[in-house]
């Protein structure tokens, strides 16, 4: 049964599940930062990895975890794989969390959220 707080109630078990996997893989910084340049825009491979500056295949292992969670998807342009966020929520998301923690920076250091779940 679920609880009913205000006009919300608690969603069913699979679905807190699926959101906990998905935060689980932006909980790395580099996938963070690659979910970050594509909510500006698609982008192929070698130009995330030279703006997120890390490198070609450890890039593309990321991409390739953020595709099977279906964060991201990918289309093909010639011989280039090219990557993007098609879900509008997605992308409101992540720059909603790191638009807020970036303008808390700028007014104060972060406290630092590193440990600080369960």
């Amino acid at each position: 049964m679920a609880a009913d707080i205000g006009a919300f109630e608690d969603p069913p078990a699979e679905v807190l599940e699926e959101a906990a996997a998905s935060f689980g893989l932006l909980a790395s910084s580099a996938r963070l930062h690659l979910m970050w340049a594509l909510a500006q825009g698609e982008s192929d491979v070698s130009h995330l990895a030279d703006r997120v500056g890390g490198a070609l295949p450890a890039v593309s292992q990321h991409l390739a975890k953020l595709k099977l969670a279906g964060l991201v998807r990918s289309r093909r342009d010639g011989r280039r794989q090219i990557y993007f966020v098609d879900d509008p929520d997605v992308v409101t998301v992540v720059r909603l969390m790191v638009g807020q923690l970036a303008a808390r920076a700028e007014k104060a250091p972060l406290r630092g959220l590193r440990g600080a779940g369960a």
